[in-house]
């Protein structure tokens, strides 16, 4: 029965590889690294975007939030004893509400720095008086107990939520529900505790407070008890300021509306306020830039990783032309013997693809392991994508056959009689 050419090709370019399988071994290793590379980094860079973009979406794709950002200092305020007033004012909320047909629900949120204590135990903390409707527009999880409700501010309860890291430090070994905690100079009893909160920029701490957590108070309560003036001590001077509001979030009815209430806010602010004291962000604006950001950082993390690969495939080019100067007589007998050119180009493209392949199929292996890896030992997020495995096995494949040519068509284009002389 006469053998299939390809199969015999392939079955005498194994046999070859075999000969020398620690240089067949390095050669592969090259591609391996290539191949393993582009998935770790791809991995890494779709797990970064990921979490982003998880962080974002937890603020709420449809939500506009207006920060109150304070100015630059002035000449005319007094270095002894100066009162700051700045930020989103009560008539900025009401002019929302009135004049924006597309906003559904609207939050405020005051925040003020206060020392958290029960019993030895205290934290400084970030206190955010806010309404009930804080919890179901931003989408915050309760972890146990409640939320503040509606009726909490109308009657002025004295109760708190605590987030996750205020909970956890004062009650290390027991829950915090029907606790009295102090607030500063006031008592509120805990109803509840959240989870931890997506970070996103306008988190940072404020110089001198050292806040490391949250505390949520009923806006009507917090109003009672601390005023709109709160006096802050840094660096031995001290400072009051007054502020309305420190946050506003809006809840607009359709994603589209988005972009059209986030340019109506800027609009209606830089109307009503002389200095820049504020800022709109717009989380659905963030989750685009983000999603652009993770694009241009996939091209960059691949074509990094794809130099790799194409360095492998010059090894590989490099050990060929070795092989086919190494196998002169070989190749002068076979086409003495009657082998056609086709058959020479054959064998050594079959051998320059094994190498190349079987580095690919060790480097995918290797690449989900390094993945792997990363994200335990680094404790970094990482995402392996069905495109980032076949792109890069892909990519060994061709650089296989595309570094394997020419070494081939050189052994096919040796002279036969000049080939036997060949010692």
């Amino acid at each position: 029965m006469r053998t299939n050419p390809f199969w015999r090709a392939f079955r005498t370019g194994v046999n070859s590889l075999l000969l020398h399988k620690l240089r067949s071994f390095l050669t592969t290793l090259g591609v391996l690294c290539g191949t393993a590379s582009v998935i770790a980094m791809l991995a890494v860079g779709e797990g970064a975007s990921y979490e982003a973009q998880e962080q974002i979406k937890r603020l709420g794709s449809q939500n506009v939030i207006i920060r109150s950002i304070k100015p630059p200092e002035g000449n005319n305020q007094s270095s002894q004893a100066r009162v700051v007033v700045y930020g989103i004012k009560n008539m900025d909320m009401a002019r929302i509400e009135e004049s924006f047909p597309a906003v559904k629900r609207v939050v405020p949120i005051r925040k003020l720095y206060k020392e958290v204590r029960f019993r030895g135990r205290s934290q400084p903390a970030e206190i955010k008086a806010t309404r009930a409707l804080f919890q179901e527009v931003t989408g915050r999880v309760v972890w146990e107990g409640r939320f503040i409700t509606s009726e909490d501010e109308r009657v002025l309860n004295n109760v708190c939520v605590l987030g996750t890291e205020v909970a956890r430090y004062l009650f290390p070994l027991e829950t915090s529900l029907g606790k009295r905690v102090k607030v500063g100079m006031d008592y509120f009893t805990v109803v509840g505790t959240l989870a931890p909160r997506a970070r996103t920029s306008g988190d940072a701490n404020v110089p001198g407070e050292g806040n490391t957590g949250e505390v949520f108070l009923p806006y009507e309560t917090a109003r009672k008890w601390y005023g709109k003036m709160q006096v802050k001590r840094t660096a031995g001077s001290r400072e009051t300021e007054e502020v309305d509001l420190h946050e506003l979030i809006l809840e607009v009815d359709h994603a589209e509306n988005v972009p059209m209430v986030a340019e109506a806010a800027r609009e209606m602010l830089a109307r009503f306020h002389e200095k820049t004291d504020y800022e709109v962000e717009v989380p659905l604006e963030l989750l685009l830039n983000v999603e652009e950001t993770k694009r241009r950082w996939n091209i960059v993390l691949g074509s990094i990783a794809g130099i790799s690969l194409i360095v492998g495939g010059i090894g590989i080019m490099n050990v060929m032309l070795a092989t086919v100067t190494e196998r002169t007589r070989e190749i002068g007998i076979r086409r003495a013997l009657g082998a056609k050119r086709r058959h020479i180009v054959m064998q050594f493209v079959v051998e320059t693809v094994c190498l190349a392949v079987g580095g690919g199929l060790f480097g995918v292996a290797a690449g989900f392991l390094a993945a792997e890896g990363i994200e335990i030992f680094a404790s970094m997020k990482t995402i392996v994508t069905l495109s980032a495995p076949v792109m890069a096995f892909g990519i060994s494949a061709g650089v296989g056959v595309l570094f394997g040519v020419y070494p081939a068509w050189r052994a096919a284009d040796m002279d036969p009689v000049e080939a036997l002389r060949h010692e």
